[in-house]
């Protein structure tokens, strides 16, 4: 028999469910949506500004959207011609959702914000869940 001592039996607690988490999130519905896009070279501090404040409230706004990730590339995709920097992924409750998302009356104002720091133009797919 192993004898943990009290902290160690919390930090072997931590780790098993640490450890079983990715499995659990294995079996979700969610729908990823994502995309990459190409930065207005002359796009202002205010307009970014604006830009990750409406997408941050994406997912209060936004029946369905349940997270929103952005941020520079770590390495800028080529496609067609057109370097993409930037990339949005916004984690959905399923297909439904991003349906819904694209006819929500937030996302015609968050578009306002989005159109002035990308070039026309962006990349972009789904991941279902399994």
């Amino acid at each position: 028999m192993i004898r943990l001592k009290p902290g160690a039996i919390a930090v072997a607690a931590l780790a098993l469910a640490t450890l079983a988490a990715p499995a659990a999130r294995a079996g979700e519905k969610a729908l990823m949506h994502c995309f990459a896009f190409t930065a207005i070279p002359t796009a202002s501090q205010a307009d970014w500004n604006a830009f990750y404040q409406k997408t941050d409230a994406l997912p209060s706004k936004v029946p369905g959207v349940t997270k929103v990730w952005y941020g520079k590339l770590a390495h800028p995709l080529s496609v067609d011609g057109a370097e993409r920097q930037y990339g949005v992924c916004m984690e959905m409750k399923d297909a439904a959702a991003l349906k819904a998302y694209a006819m929500h009356p937030y996302h015609r104002e968050w578009l306002g914000a989005y159109e002035k720091v990308r070039v026309e133009g962006t990349t972009t797919f789904n991941i279902l869940g399994q």
